[in-house]
């Protein structure tokens, strides 16, 4: 699976991979996102440092950073580990370390287009979701949708359905989140570089 992934990122720059990991570490990750508090999420904002801010037009998720020692996020984090090494072994993309988050978006909330690659920044270079949602259907809404360039049609378009990977090149493609019928989870991240210069650590720690 490794090798197909890092094929599809060094070919059209994205893949879509249904059942990616063990039922079981599924199964995990999707009753510790049921467990988390409410009062633990936060609005999502965009922009990040002094151009953080929260802007509801743009996106209506919640966001959850699982500490360094949260047991279930620990077994996602060690194939996602697999993951990247595998990455930088065939496609030598230096990838330095990986980030991510728990999202939720109520009904009705949507993430207007964009790209993931911070302004002025280059260090995500990878984004990854993994999505949480059991028995999906089309019409509960809450696609992804990549685009490529200015085109108005998307390329890609990803259904939320539990287990499900998308993966790909952070400042390559433009992407949205449609809005949902029901709340819709997922775990989302990125595989970033070292852009550390002039004693400014990038990523920072």
């Amino acid at each position: 699976m490794f090798d197909d992934i890092a094929a599809a990122l060094d070919g059209p720059g994205f893949a879509v991979v249904e059942h990616a990991l063990p039922e079981g570490l599924v199964a995990a990750l999707l009753e510790r996102s049921r467990r988390i508090d409410e009062s633990d999420f936060e609005r999502a904002g965009v922009g990040r440092e002094n151009d953080h801010r929260v802007n509801r037009f743009v996106r209506g998720d919640w966001i959850w950073w699982p500490p360094p020692d949260d047991a279930a996020s620990a077994g996602y984090l060690a194939w996602i580990e697999r993951l990247r090494l595998a990455l930088n072994r065939r496609l030598f993309l230096g990838l330095f370390d990986f980030e991510c988050h728990y999202a939720c978006y109520p009904p009705g909330a949507f993430y207007r287009r964009h790209v993931d690659a911070f302004r002025g920044g280059t260090n995500r270079v990878v984004s990854s979701v993994l999505y949480l949602n059991p028995d999906w259907v089309p019409g509960h809404g809450g696609e992804l949708l990549l685009f490529e360039g200015e085109s108005a049609s998307p390329i890609e378009r990803v259904a939320p359905v539990l287990g499900t990977l998308a993966i790909f090149l952070s400042e390559a493609f433009p992407h949205e989140v449609l809005p949902a019928v029901r709340p819709r989870y997922s775990l989302t991240g990125w595989f970033r570089v070292n852009g550390s210069i002039g004693g400014v650590v990038d990523p920072p720690r």
